[in-house]
């Protein structure tokens, strides 16, 4: 069976463009524009607020920059005397890991004691 087929195809059958637009008709333009919001809701998240860090523990902002080092160095080496007594009361392999830690913190008091030392006292009046 042979079926007649114009060629080329006659001009009503050809789909007007400006028929198949979405903005063709104002309600298509608001539902094109619903649809873009949903899909930049999924496709596109928004950045999540900007974290604002807690007020319970604040280091005072007047604190000069010696009196910080010194209280780190007190600090780590606080740690570093609770650490060598928590490993004195465990058995070989986690007291390896704990004396681990413990060098490391020794390690950190010697570099903020490096500190310390390298400040230049204030020239007083």
């Amino acid at each position: 069976m042979f079926k007649v087929t114009p060629n080329p195809p006659e001009a009503d059958a050809i789909p007007d463009p400006e028929s198949t637009s979405p903005y063709s008709d104002p309600n298509s333009r608001k539902l094109h524009e619903a649809a873009e919001r949903a899909l930049d809701h999924y496709l596109k998240p928004q950045a999540p607020p900007e974290r604002k860090p807690s007020h319970m523990f604040v280091v005072a902002p007047n604190m000069d920059n010696e009196e910080l080092l010194a209280h780190a160095c007190e600090s780590m080496a606080s740690a570093s005397i609770m650490l060598s007594d928590f490993a004195s009361l465990l058995d070989t392999p986690y007291r390896n890991t704990v004396l681990g830690i413990q060098q490391v913190v020794m390690l950190g008091e010697l570099a903020v004691n490096r500190a310390l030392d390298n400040l230049e006292p204030p020239i007083s009046n």
